[in-house]
């Protein structure tokens, strides 16, 4: 039995020379012994040395060499945590779309609002009694009272923006299962994409705490952020919005064709990671995949509207029936090709160019622009 080096020096750690060869000689001994009461003309008695010494040695190098691999996989079992790296695949330059983080500094503020709302339920707060005449103070202005001051408030936040980056979308044919327990064969459309923080968020700040006017805006990092993802799908030719479906049985085929090598969460699993703050060109990042079923295999022209990658968000007005529009991310595309083999079709990011002028007018209405944009960002 051959050994290397570092598993005979353990053999000598674990088994003495002294130690060893007093078992091989009293083993020796025994065996010879035996062996001439016996048979005493037997040439195995006269060398039942040699038998018994290749016996013992033997075993004994074996229960050795199995000690030092029992000994060596607890040591690597102990260290892999250190040892081991995850690597994922490089792709190509052009594969990979990077869709920058926007924020924009007239995000942190909203205002200055009234806050009507507050002023009708509390009457207590307003100047209209007869000890002031023109219901103003005596001394101050009147812009100092409280009723006045809540027609003029600014409400300030702290705004995040992650950089986004997909891959072409595309599809493919998967068996779905459906409410009674079977398997449906349907087209999916699909996008893998990854998300990164590159920290640079921005909120105002106040020169003095004391007299809290706020005059610029900072830039602050953290350690990581979390991603709360909302993908729709929206075909400009029907008008009908496809929000994502969540399709565990697609994840290992989706990763494999698109030679993910690292974990690929759904929209759900997602927010339960921290996306650690990076700057390195060449990060990781978190990877992620939208699924879309039940849309028209006839789809042409449609945008997929990115929720969750910022913080910021509009209101119109003021109260509870006052809508909130979140910031998303539109990313537009189109496929020249009709129902037959979609799957071979390519899907093309990006709004088509027309040469005639009424054409291209037309299709920047359907997608709701006044320009050929990629994508662009919009409060929804």
């Amino acid at each position: 039995m051959l050994l290397n080096a570092s598993a005979r020096e353990r053999i000598r750690e674990i088994y003495p020379r002294s130690q060893l060869s007093l078992q091989l000689s009293q083993a020796v001994r025994s065996m010879s012994a035996t062996l001439r009461m016996k048979n005493p003309r037997s040439a195995l008695a006269n060398h039942g040395w040699a038998f018994a010494a290749v016996w013992i040695g033997t075993n004994a190098l074996i229960a050795t060499g199995l000690a030092v691999t029992n000994l060596s996989a607890q040591e690597a079992a102990a260290g892999r945590a250190d040892q081991s790296i995850e690597v994922q695949t490089q792709f190509a330059p052009g594969v990979v779309t990077v869709i920058p983080p926007a924020p924009d500094p007239k995000e942190t503020f909203d205002g200055p609002l009234t806050l009507q709302s507050i002023i009708d339920a509390h009457p207590e707060i307003s100047w209209n009694t007869g000890d002031h005449p023109e219901n103003a103070p005596h001394f101050d202005p009147r812009s100092r009272t409280l009723q006045e001051m809540l027609k003029q408030v600014v409400l300030r936040r702290e705004i995040f923006c992650l950089e986004f980056s997909f891959k072409p979308l595309r599809q493919i044919y998967l068996d779905i299962p459906r409410p009674d327990g079977r398997m449906q064969r349907k087209l999916v459309h699909y996008m893998v994409y990854r998300v990164r923080y590159r920290g640079g968020d921005l909120r105002p700040a106040a020169d003095d705490l004391n007299t809290p006017i706020y005059r610029r805006i900072e830039s602050v990092s953290y350690n990581s952020r979390r991603f709360f993802p909302m993908m729709v799908l929206e075909d400009h030719e029907t008008g009908k919005k496809f929000t994502d479906r969540i399709l565990p049985t697609a994840m290992k085929r989706i990763a494999i064709r698109e030679q993910i090598s690292t974990r690929l969460h759904n929209s759900v699993d997602i927010s339960t990671v921290k996306i650690p703050r990076t700057k390195d060109e060449d990060a990781p990042g978190v990877w992620g995949v939208a699924t879309w079923v039940d849309v028209d295999p006839n789809l042409d022209f449609f945008s997929v509207n990115v929720f969750g990658l910022t913080n910021a968000f509009q209101q119109d007005g003021e109260g509870a029936d006052a809508p909130y529009r979140r910031k998303a991310l539109i990313l537009n595309f189109y496929r020249p090709g009709d129902s037959m083999d979609p799957t071979s079709d390519r899907v093309r990011f990006g709004v088509p160019a027309y040469d005639d002028p009424t054409e291209q007018a037309y299709l920047l209405k359907k997608y709701g622009q006044r320009e050929r944009l990629d994508y662009r960002w919009s409060f929804r």
